[in-house]
Parts: C-alpha cells; structure tokens; sequence
C-alpha cells in the first residue's frame, strides 16, 4: 500500500472513530491516537526522508490535509458533547416559576451572646482588651492564684467538676486576670482588661441557677486606681446595658480576691425603685460583685502592691440576659428551643 492509499484508508478510519466517540475521555484518547506524537499519522511524516523527492511536496500537502481534517472534527466533536451536556443539565435543573417560593430559615442570635457582644464592644470602646484562657484550668491559677489556699471555706461551693487532682473545669474566668497580671509590663501602661467565657459550679439547676454559666471578669490596674474609679466604672456599663434612666448602688460584701469588696445593684426596671414582686420590694435588683483587688492576688503574680493597686468585677452574663430580657427561667438558655431563640432575632442599637 503506497502513502496515498494509506492516508485515504487512515482518513477513513480516524473520522469513524471520531464518529463513535461518545464521551469527552473518548475524544481525548481518539485525539492522541489519530494526531498524537505516536500516531500513525506522525508516523508517515516521519518517513518523508524516505520519500521519493519529486513525491514529498504532494504527501507532505495530503499529510496536513488529514490532520486539518482531524483537528477540525475533533473539535466540532467536543463542542457538540459540551452543548449536549449543557442541555442534559438544562432538563434536570429546569425551574417551574409558577411554584411558590421558598423562604429561608434565618437563625437568631443567642440572648447571652447578644449581651457578651455587646459588653465586650462597650469595653474595647474604653481601651481594655478582651482575653479567653482555657475552660479546663489548674487548681493554682483558679483558685490560689486568687487567694483561695487549699484550706479556704470559699472553696466548698466551687471546688466542683475536677479531672485529675490539679486540673477542673474552671469555677470562674478570674485565671486568665491572673495569668495576663504575671506577664503584663506596666511600664507600657496600666492593665485594662475583660474575660468571658464558660464557667462550671456546683449549684441547684433550677429556674435561677444552672451548673454551666456565661460570665465576664473584669480587670483594671495600675498605680492610684480607687474605688471611685470602680464605682464610675460599673456605673457607666449598668447604665449601658440597662438603660440611662437606672440608678446604683454599692453595699459592702465578701469576696476573697477583693478588698474592700462590693455587690452592685441597679434601681428595679419593673417599679423603677417603687418596691415590687420582682425586687422583692426594695426597689433594687443585685447585678455583679466586684471590689479592690486584694494586696495578695497582685503579690501572687509578681505585681508590688505598695506601688500598684486596681478593681475587679464579676458580671453573670445569663444573669444580665434575665434581668434585661425579663426571662423567668435560666434554663431556657440551654434547651435550643428555637421558639425561645427566636424572640431575640433583632438586637437592640
């Protein structure tokens, strides 16, 4: 068989198979067979050296007339299974526009993270900075870090969920105030700073107490901080959560890390101080605990208490969640009742 005829017989067969071919994987592997580097059709322009000279000219025509040819149903091929393909999908995704339309399901923002989101944005707002350390702490950080020795009585309702004998779940976030007080320079500036986070406790679950909470530590040092500067403080956030209109007070109270130490309570929004059921008659609601940090929890972490001082306060996020929501019953944060969830879908500006 002479290269004309064998180019003819090639041409032939090379447009059948392209014919056949019947998926994109196909056409690639019928592409390198016809015009691949070892196609038959590369073959022959390999032999041209073989080829009588007054003969080259005309094969070497035919030899790029056939390749053309291929090239060009290939592609014509290829296009045609795209286009199909298009249309099979087309069918399968096709829309009936006369159909009702579905709306989506669009969640709500968690009462207690409302609140979180919005505390840690008032105190960012006045220059402290917003820590999380770990909810599995040690028995040194949570507790005698904080002036709490083995042997304290303030122990017994918060030694609760241990692993092993030095690690527990922490009972409040006041182990990240006294890890960043060891590390802080205050030769940078004073230490302003929030802790939120999960804290676990022995307690009654009950419509008003839960063993899981949210809460909000925060802490404030450096050298002349008052008490006055506590007060101005926590008056300004009970203000912002609660409204302009709320009046506080402070009552002298027990804390181990604090000295002197307070509760805060806020004028009743119920009665507005007039005295009723829900502030059981006084006209006002307790909220938080704070106080001087005690001269012991800064010598714990290296900090001079004769040249340094500073305030700390405690806020029960769910307790915040209760008061401003007007919630009856602290377990309904936990049951992911959408029903609940969704009384909280537009957060207050």
């Amino acid at each position: 068989m002479d290269l004309f005829e064998r180019l003819k017989d090639l041409r032939e067969k090379g447009l059948s198979e392209i014919d056949k071919a019947q998926t994109e994987e196909k056409l690639n592997d019928v592409r390198v067979k016809l015009i691949g580097r070892k196609s038959e059709l590369t073959e022959i322009l390999h032999s041209m050296k073989d080829v009588e000279p007054e003969q080259r000219r005309e094969i070497g025509q035919s030899v790029n007339k056939v390749r053309d040819l291929f090239n060009q149903k290939l592609d014509d091929a290829k296009n045609e299974l795209v286009e199909k393909l298009i249309a099979e999908q087309m069918a399968k995704e096709k829309i009936d526009v006369t159909l009702p339309g579905r709306s989506n399901h669009l969640g709500s923002k968690h009462p207690i993270y409302i609140i979180l989101d919005d505390l840690e944005e008032f105190f960012i707002g006045m220059g402290y900075k917003v820590v999380q350390g770990p909810e599995i702490e040690t028995d040194h950080y949570c507790f005698e870090m904080m002036n709490l020795p083995k042997d304290h009585p303030a122990r017994d309702m918060q030694e609760t969920f241990y692993i092993d004998p030095e690690d527990l779940l922490r009972t409040q976030t006041s182990g990240d105030q006294a890890r960043v007080l060891e590390k802080h320079d205050f030769s940078k500036g004073p230490l302003k700073m929030v802790g939120p986070g999960k804290v676990y406790r022995r307690d009654d679950d009950d419509a008003t107490h839960s063993h899981q909470f949210m809460q909000m530590e925060g802490l404030v040092a450096d050298k002349n901080i008052t008490m006055g500067d506590l007060k101005g403080t926590l008056e300004l956030m009970a203000k912002h959560v609660f409204g302009q209109n709320r009046q506080t007070r402070l009552r002298p109270s027990y804390f181990p890390f604090t000295e002197p130490s307070v509760e805060m309570d806020v004028s009743c929004f119920n009665c507005d101080g007039k005295g009723c059921a829900i502030c059981k008659y006084t006209g006002w609601i307790e909220v938080l605990g704070a106080g001087m940090i005690h001269p012991n929890v800064l010598e714990n972490a290296g900090v001079d208490s004769s040249v340094y001082s500073g305030f700390a306060f405690g806020v029960g996020l769910d307790r915040f969640a209760i008061l401003k929501y007007g919630i009856d019953d602290i377990r309904d944060f936990y049951t992911n009742d959408v029903r609940f969830l969704e009384q909280f879908s537009r957060e207050e500006k």
